[in-house]
């Protein structure tokens, strides 16, 4: 039962992974694509879930083992997120890009803490890492 239920969130993931990446290239890219949109008119945003989809489906065909490439992508994320829990909290506290939605005294330290935090796990992440107990 377990086993079903991991299969069937891999097989719902694989869609939403490669619709959130089309989205996202066209939107960079400064042109139009929906799910909505004819597959004729927005080649690319369709292009981008083919090629996703296959790069994603092909991981196990050369010999890479998908959930430890999940674990490493995970690990990624981690590292990135203290840099941009940084540049989120310069951006929200000023008064240029925020206007008079800036965040409180109080939302500064919480936010500012958040990021201490997650700096220091990524630091103790890289330690054990070194240490070789990762």
């Amino acid at each position: 039962m377990f086993a079903l239920g991991i299969i069937g969130t891999g097989l719902l993931a694989v869609p939403v992974l490669a619709g959130s990446a089309a989205y996202a290239v066209t939107e960079m890219a400064g042109m139009a694509g929906s799910l909505d949109a004819n597959p004729l008119s927005a080649r690319l945003f369709y292009g981008t879930i083919a090629a996703t989809t296959l790069a994603g489906a092909s991981l196990s065909a050369i010999g890479i083992d998908p959930a430890r490439a999940l674990y490493w992508a995970a690990v990624v994320n981690g590292v990135l997120a203290a840099p941009l829990m940084v540049v989120m909290m310069l951006i929200a506290r000023n008064p240029r890009a925020m206007g008079r939605l800036r965040i409180s005294r109080q939302q500064l330290w919480s936010g500012w803490g958040a990021t201490a935090v997650m700096a220091a796990a990524t630091l103790l992440f890289f330690f054990f890492l070194v240490a070789g107990q990762v």
